[in-house]
């Protein structure tokens, strides 16, 4: 009998956390009842009660197992870490506040079935705010278009993974993973299901300006090298005005003493935007800077507190 894990990253979700897992069990009982399975949560130090729902769930059926972390390592390292410790021939990957629909687990199963290693959701629509799609997807084409490797547009993360791919992840050993790059990178055979994603079921997102910036930044830094580009480009560019300018102004001063003083607002002008431009982009190579030295420090995605329903078996693998 083949088996399905349901790999569900959580942070602050006790309004939800009960009743994913359900509506999981619910789907995988009814529509998928020839398959084992087991659902794991991995919690990112939560603050509410999530951790105490899951323990309720964990006593109650043996095959929902939870991942405790020992502080909240982002976004990208949690579900990744997941993904990694899961025991199934496939692994799907889902949110906890309900905007990544169930009811696509069985479909996912099927083209996992017909032979493709990973089936990807893709948001062909969406119930939130219309400013952030639009941003999203201005985000998204920019990042294609940039990027040497063809980037997967409104693809989250959420999708079914074959074992094979899991395997991937866990020999990649990079400290700041990002799922929808190395999907796109790495993966195999993928087939795209669309999808419609609706509003949060209950709670707040924790996402934030911030966290959203993280996310922009890592996709550009790690998978494209345009900015670095431009910035070589523009600085050439620069260099060449400032030399051309610096030849005008000498001439003006020799030549037009007397008016000189009238022709220095325009230097000055010039000056704070080269001086600018200067400083975007010392910014712009300090991310590059940055995300190699996060890869280069090499140091674990998670530390793990307690984990629950494991078998020894796999609490000996995990901390091998």
């Amino acid at each position: 009998m083949k088996k399905i894990s349901v790999m569900i990253p959580c942070y602050n979700e006790e309004e939800n956390v009960r009743e994913i897992c359900a509506a999981v069990i619910d789907v995988l009982e009814k529509e998928l009842s020839s398959y084992d399975y087991e659902i794991l949560f991995i919690d990112n130090c939560s603050q509410d009660k999530t951790r105490e729902y899951l323990r309720e769930m964990c006593k109650k059926n043996p095959k929902v197992k939870a991942i405790f972390n020992a502080k909240n390592f982002g976004q990208f390292n949690s579900p990744v870490y997941g993904m990694c410790q899961t025991t199934g021939d496939c692994t799907i990957s889902l949110c906890c506040d309900f905007q990544d629909p169930v009811e696509l687990i069985p479909v996912f199963v099927k083209e996992w079935e017909n032979g493709y290693k990973i089936v990807s959701g893709i948001k062909t629509g969406s119930k939130e705010n219309k400013i952030m799609r639009f941003l999203r997807t201005c985000y998204y084409k920019m990042i294609k278009k940039m990027s040497d490797v063809e980037q997967i547009e409104h693809f989250t993360g959420f999708g079914l993974y074959d074992k094979s791919f899991i395997e991937v992840l866990r020999n990649l050993k990079d400290p700041t993973p990002f799922i929808r790059g190395i999907v796109a990178e790495l993966g195999y055979k993928r087939k795209d299901i669309p999808y419609t994603q609706p509003k949060r079921k209950a709670g707040k997102t924790h996402n934030n300006w911030a966290t959203l910036y993280d996310a922009a930044m890592l996709s550009f830094t790690s998978y494209t090298k345009v900015g670095l580009r431009i910035a070589t480009i523009i600085g050439f560019i620069f260099s060449m005005v400032s030399l051309i300018v610096a030849l005008v102004y000498l001439i003006m001063k020799l030549v037009f003493w007397d008016r000189f003083v009238a022709g220095t607002i325009p230097i000055l002008l010039a000056v704070c935007i080269l001086g600018s431009a200067q400083l975007f982009f010392i910014g712009l190579l300090g991310e590059y800077v940055m995300s190699m030295n996060k890869r280069i420090m090499n140091r674990p995605l998670v530390i793990e507190e307690e984990r629950l329903n494991f078998t020894e078996e796999q609490e000996d693998k995990s901390n091998a």
